[in-house]
């Protein structure tokens, strides 16, 4: 298993050189919030995460600000609408 995640993070150090990943940070939008940064602003995020079975291909990785990143940690995309769910849901009082 830990091969697999030294070749995932190869692969994905070699995505960071392309001119894919290059064309995605000159958008300058994070994935999540949808807010435009700085192309330095933005990190490399894996949307299924590497832990999680995620693979580092041009389907599975975005563009990412820092903030969404940190509070993405190791979650999937689903999970990430399911907590927001609940959030609403908690502060309507339901």
């Amino acid at each position: 298993m830990a091969v697999k995640t030294q070749k995932e993070k190869q692969k994905a150090r070699e995505l960071r050189q392309s001119q894919w990943w290059k064309q995605q940070l000159a958008k300058g939008v994070c994935f999540y919030c949808e807010k435009t940064f700085a192309p330095n602003e933005l990190t490399m995020d894996h949307k299924i995460p590497l832990s999680r079975g995620g693979r580092s291909t041009k389907g599975n990785i975005v563009p990412c600000c820092k903030d969404c990143n940190n509070k993405k940690t190791y979650l999937t995309p689903a999970e990430i609408v399911l907590a927001g769910l609940q959030n609403d849901a908690q502060k309507k009082g339901t």
